[in-house]
């Protein structure tokens, strides 16, 4: 069978156990339709780029599955009209990667050291091409203040 990779987001206002009970239900309906969950993930709460219905937030979850096109198209429909679902991906992919995904992946301090001769962001010190603020004059297009 496929192998595919869905991404939902769903409403903010929803707790995380209603959230990940939208992945329980969605599950059930790929398993009775002849599929299988090979994976999980609930990724939490998340900032959107844009508004998206109102919200600014979302509930996202992923799946990696093992089924046929039928029951993927039958889950993506019942997702599309859940009013609790505000959008929904689907990729088929040749295999699923081992682990966690990218974003249950946690960096490690090591991670961050290795970006070269560009340093943290709080060892910047002061830049040679700007002047103090205080060594210019007042600007010549206003009178100073009294």
């Amino acid at each position: 069978m496929p192998l595919y990779e869905h991404v939902f987001i769903a409403r903010q206002d929803l707790s995380n156990a209603q959230a990940e009970g939208l992945v329980e239900h969605f599950s059930t309906v790929l398993s009775d339709n002849g599929g299988k969950v090979v994976e999980s993930e609930y990724w939490g709460v998340k900032t959107m780029a844009y508004k998206i219905n109102k919200n600014r937030k979302g509930h996202y979850a992923f799946l990696k599955t093992d089924a046929p096109s039928a029951a993927v198209q039958e889950m993506e429909r019942l997702m599309r009209l859940h009013d609790d679902v505000m959008r929904v991906l689907t990729i088929k992919v040749d295999a699923h990667g081992d682990g966690p995904s990218v974003q249950m992946q946690k960096r490690d301090e090591r991670d961050r050291d290795d970006r070269g001769d560009r340093g943290g962001f709080g060892d910047r010190g002061p830049r040679p091409d700007r002047g103090d603020r205080g060594d210019r004059g007042p600007r010549p297009d206003r009178a100073p203040r009294a």
